[in-house]
């Protein structure tokens, strides 16, 4: 298993545990890594509010069709247009960690966590991050605003997904409340 952590900053030595800014619910310092499955969900700039999705193993083709995901996808990713810019502009570092002080966190699709303070074993560039996401088989999609989207995506039932950084999403958060319109 590979472990990453991603960061606009080229230069770190260490990730010491910390809370982080972005958790209402974390209270415990800790390192955060992903799984490589999971790592192109975080090559796009660390701000951008983005919706990820696959099928479900048992997702019927119907499903696959209505959200128009083809067979060899790993994922779609969907992000707000006024991010395109910023996206294609960004440098975006892949830290390796080593994974010996990581443990998996239940029900958190692909994430790592660790109490102990942690020296990445590498950093490299992403590169272009449009081409690193095709690469990876990742599908960048746009939209105005991602709240309705969202919505649909948590109601249809034959999709995984995860919501990243919706707290900086156009809308947020009366356009994400499954139920209403």
């Amino acid at each position: 298993m590979t472990l990453y952590h991603f960061s606009e900053n080229p230069n770190l030595e260490v990730f010491h545990p910390h809370i982080a800014k972005t958790s209402a619910i974390q209270d415990e310092a800790l390192v955060w890594a992903i799984d490589e499955w999971h790592a192109p969900m975080y090559f796009v700039p660390r701000d951008c509010p983005r919706v990820c999705f696959w099928p479900t193993p048992s997702a019927r083709l119907e499903a696959r069709q209505r959200w128009q995901l083809e067979p060899e996808q790993r994922f779609a990713m969907l992000v707000e247009a006024a991010w395109l810019a910023r996206i294609r502009s960004s440098r975006i570092y892949r830290y390796t960690m080593p994974e010996a002080s990581f443990s998996p966190i239940a029900g958190a699709r692909g994430n790592y966590i660790s109490r102990e303070t942690v020296i990445p074993l590498r950093v490299e560039p992403l590169g272009d991050l449009l081409v690193a996401l095709a690469s990876a088989r990742v599908e960048l999609r746009s939209t105005s605003r991602l709240g309705p989207v969202w919505r649909q995506i948590r109601a249809d039932g034959a999709l995984a997904y995860s919501g990243i950084r919706l707290l900086n999403a156009e809308g947020y958060p009366s356009e994400f409340l499954v139920g209403e319109a």
